[in-house]
């Protein structure tokens, strides 16, 4: 490979058959790596994403949408991918996993980011049309 001489690079790898109870599965990895934990069963695939410490992302493949919708709803992950190998989302989704995942007080992007930079004003008005009192 060239120009990479004097650096460091990773090639996009996957791992499959990690068992869901090695460091792998209990290591949030960001770089260009999948890992593959197969399930007998959904409710199986919700214990192994459940179990995890870390909540960045989980995805499932399926054909089926009951499965594809529970997944969805009980998995804890910020990014979840039905049918997508990697749940990256775009600038304005919500990027932040959930558990050891998130770290700071609100996500970056999307509106959870504009709020941050938001400086916001209550206004409460009353206007009768007689004061009961003198001021």
């Amino acid at each position: 490979m060239k120009n990479f001489e004097e650096g460091f690079f990773v090639f996009p790898t996957l791992l499959d058959e990690v068992p869901p109870q090695g460091e792998i599965a209990r290591t949030e990895i960001f770089g260009p790596v999948l890992s593959l934990m197969h399930a007998a069963s959904l409710d199986e695939a919700i214990r192994m994403v459940n179990a995890r410490s870390y909540g960045n992302m989980a995805c499932i493949f399926t054909s089926d949408g009951a499965s594809a919708r529970r997944f969805r709803y009980e998995v804890n992950a910020g990014n979840v991918g039905i049918n997508v190998g990697v749940a990256a989302p775009i600038a304005f989704f919500p990027f932040s996993g959930w558990g050891e995942s998130f770290f700071g007080d609100l996500h970056a992007q999307a509106h959870h980011g504009v709020e941050f930079y938001t400086q916001t004003k209550v206004v409460i008005e009353r206007w009768p049309r007689q004061w009961s009192r003198k001021f």
